[in-house]
């Protein structure tokens, strides 16, 4: 009988020892090929293409601060700019009275100034004195504030301020910080509201959002609680300016400095903040 060719046990391409390939090698190519049992030699790598030149980016914003003066420097232009700017700056609550003034400044927590004026212009013809609030039903009281939001909890905080008032200072509001902020729902934020605007007492800096927000573009302060920043603004603002600087702010940041889209290109005080865009 003839003999069968020992052919081998790798099979081709896969480093067997198949016919013509040595172990371990890697072949390719079909029988009768030109690389039918050679090493297949692989093609080397591409050179990486040269990588463009950076271009030199825009100063930054600590680049921007270091050119702008001091914040002491500033703050007395900043004020002249907006008080030009906004010669119309001021409470925004609607009130007759400290009392009034309190009730609105409680209302106005997490609602706007102009939907407060719309409730309590009913409220204040209803509700004189605080015994008139001490003495309201306070479901009723609740459906009457209702749009202000968390009226439950504002019920609770005029007609126990109300109340307060009747038991320990003869039904009036006080005109000191220290026995404002005992009442229920009186903290320092609505005490300096009714002692500048409605005692004309110059005792602290008002801060909500928009006061936090542009002080600290402004890079008057680098705080983010409301007490600190305001001891920031009370050292660094005149203090015959203290009532009315959170106003001009908050008439800033409405008109010009929005929250979400700045209008840097039109405000006043472009020169003067560190954080303006070009």
């Amino acid at each position: 009988m003839p003999r069968r060719e020992n052919r081998g046990t790798g099979s081709r391409g896969h480093g067997g020892t198949g016919k013509g390939g040595r172990a371990g090698q890697w072949t390719s190519g079909h029988p009768g090929s030109a690389t039918h049992g050679r090493t297949a030699k692989i093609p080397p790598a591409p050179a990486p293409k040269p990588r463009p030149a950076l271009k030199a980016k825009p100063a930054g914003l600590a680049a921007r601060r270091s050119k702008v003066s001091p914040a002491a420097a500033r703050v007395g232009p900043v004020i002249a700019r907006l008080k030009e700017r906004f010669p119309e700056a001021g409470c925004s609550l609607r009130h007759a009275d400290p009392l009034e003034l309190l009730v609105a400044t409680i209302l106005s927590a997490q609602c706007t100034d102009a939907r407060v004026n719309v409730v309590t212009q009913v409220l204040f013809r209803k509700y004189r004195g605080a015994g008139d609030y001490a003495a309201a039903d306070p479901a009723v009281f609740e459906g009457e504030i209702r749009s202000t939001g968390f009226f439950r909890n504002k019920t609770k905080s005029v007609l126990g301020m109300a109340a307060a008032l009747l038991e320990r200072f003869g039904g009036r509001v006080p005109d000191t910080m220290e026995d404002l902020v005992t009442l229920p729902g009186v903290g320092r934020k609505t005490a300096n509201v009714v002692l500048g605007n409605a005692f004309g007492k110059d005792e602290g800096v008002v801060v909500d959002t928009h006061v936090a927000r542009i002080t600290q573009l402004l890079g008057f302060t680098a705080q983010s609680d409301p007490e600190k920043i305001e001891q920031d603004l009370m050292a660094l603002v005149p203090r015959p300016e203290w009532t009315l600087f959170p106003h001009l702010l908050i008439h800033h940041g409405r008109a010009v400095c929005v929250a979400r889209r700045p209008k840097c290109g039109e405000c006043p005080l472009a020169d003067l903040c560190p954080s303006a865009s070009a």
